[in-house]
């Protein structure tokens, strides 16, 4: 494979289980698979959504790609290959030491969901995005400042800003600064845990344009972590959505929003709310009960338990994702059957700019 066809990161079979202690020797008891087996490319220059209900385990995947893991649990279990696509080759950084992995930690940066927490309050906004010029360039002070005050004009905040502290700004502009942050070390991927849904749904969309804008302007590959379909769909080229630490349907935007195979991708089409009062809502799905604890997985399909259109067995094998045609992958032997080749489900109050 050539290097101008082979993917940024490439992810195969990807398990992240967390350890479960108890009694009183503190022995493990259990394990929480909050990855359990996922795979999928991500291009350069594209995006790819990952979408599902909290729990679902798509920020633990970016947090496994940035191998941020062992910082918060050292003992945590980890397997398969994340291989990145680096100037030097290509590099295996599931599980690296966090020496080994600095060499290759500007060319993956992340934003976080929460940008009241994930900015230091005691930093000015110059030292939160100068922190990685310093840690991975031989700049100089005042190349360092220059860097610093063109970022805070890309991200649409004004150069004086660098003096302030985070306090004294909004929620959509702090984003702003955390975006700035990730593009100091001008990375070839973002990864975006759900960068937008902390903020209010006007400042949403400027800061969807704005990463839309940086992905053009700096041939940036994105993650987009999020639970909003609506939101993916307008940002990314492909969508995967998970359920209970696996992926159940992948494939094309467009395939995954306008004609959902799997009935958990159908379940949260449905939920996805049309600015229309007169909107007719009867025929939503309603799916029973809460997704269940990743300590405990059902056996067979993780959606039985909640599956409108589960069967007995359903509970014998674990499906794998199987093309439906034009890369279009879904874990479930029976979509076709249930709702019919070609179904649609109703999308007409989300329209994904051309």
């Amino acid at each position: 494979m050539s290097a101008d066809t082979r993917p940024l990161i490439s992810v195969r079979d990807l398990k992240v289980h967390f350890p479960v202690y108890g009694g009183i020797l503190r022995h493990q008891v259990g394990a929480v698979k909050a990855v359990d087996g996922v795979s999928f490319d991500l291009a350069p220059g594209k995006v790819l959504g990952l979408v599902g209900e909290s729990g679902s385990g798509k920020t633990t995947v970016g947090r496994a790609i940035a191998n941020l893991l062992r910082a918060t649990s050292p003992d945590v279990h980890l397997e398969g290959t994340i291989s990145l696509d680096t100037p030097s080759g290509v590099v295996d950084v599931n599980g690296l030491s966090r020496k080994a992995m600095m060499p290759h930690r500007s060319a993956v940066q992340m934003i976080f969901q929460d940008p009241y927490s994930s900015l230091n309050p005691r930093m000015t906004v110059q030292g939160l995005i100068q922190r990685p010029l310093d840690l991975h360039t031989d700049l100089t002070d005042a190349e360092k400042l220059d860097r610093v005050r063109a970022l805070l004009g890309r991200v649409g905040l004004q150069p004086e800003y660098a003096n302030r502290y985070p306090h004294e700004f909004s929620g959509g502009q702090r984003q702003r600064i955390g975006i700035a942050r990730a593009l100091a070390t001008q990375p070839s991927l973002i990864i975006a845990d759900e960068p937008v849904s902390a903020l209010d749904v006007s400042v949403q969309a400027q800061v969807i344009n704005l990463m839309l804008e940086l992905k053009e302007e700096f041939s940036l590959a994105y993650l987009f972590v999020a639970h909003d379909l609506s939101v993916v769909y307008h940002i990314s080229d492909r969508i995967a959505v998970m359920y209970l630490g696996n992926i159940v349907e992948l494939g094309d935007a467009d395939q995954v929003y306008r004609n959902a195979r799997h009935p958990y991708s159908r379940a949260l089409l449905s939920a996805v709310p049309v600015a229309d009062p007169r909107h007719d809502t009867s025929g939503r799905i309603q799916l029973e009960g809460d997704i269940p604890t990743p300590m405990a997985k059902p056996s067979g399909c993780g959606f039985r338990t909640r599956c409108p259109i589960a069967r007995e067995e359903c509970s014998l094998d674990i499906p794998i994702l199987t093309d439906c045609g034009e890369g279009h992958l879904v874990a479930c032997p029976f979509h076709d059957e249930a709702f019919g080749v070609g179904a649609t489900p109703a999308r007409e109050g989300n329209q994904r700019d051309s």
